[in-house]
């Protein structure tokens, strides 16, 4: 389970990375400030979740498996439905495509990660008492 965390915590790092330069570089033309101030949230959100996950991975023992992979499930999710909804949602004007029904997913996500915060809050002499 470590190693998979790893990977995929490098995997949405790298995603983050590249969705920050297409920002940066590619959409600062094409979206307004405000749809690009939003994609920019995302990408920030999912490199601190990102941040996390890696964290949680490289503290994983088998007797804490439990309360890692509940955190690291929510990670995933909340990064999934959070900056994901955000990036489709701030684009949606150069991809034609209308995105408004993911509008009340992205809170789903922001409480998946909040809830992963405080679950973090809740087990951490559990996760790292050394």
């Amino acid at each position: 389970m470590k190693y998979k965390l790893i990977r995929l915590a490098a995997l949405s790092g790298a995603v983050a990375v590249i969705l920050g330069a297409l920002g940066a570089h590619q959409l600062k033309t094409m979206l307004s400030a405000s749809s690009l101030d939003s994609f920019d949230k995302g990408v920030k959100y999912q490199i601190y979740h990102t941040l996390l996950l890696l964290i949680m991975a490289i503290s994983y023992k088998p007797e804490i498996e439990k309360e890692i992979k509940r955190i690291a499930i929510l990670l995933i999710l909340g990064i999934s439905l959070f900056s994901f909804s955000i990036y489709l949602l701030s684009t949606q004007s150069i991809t034609g495509f209308d995105f408004s029904f993911l509008g009340p997913i992205t809170p789903l996500g922001g409480l998946a990660l909040i809830t992963a915060w405080l679950l973090l809050a809740f087990n951490a002499k559990k996760l790292f008492n050394n």
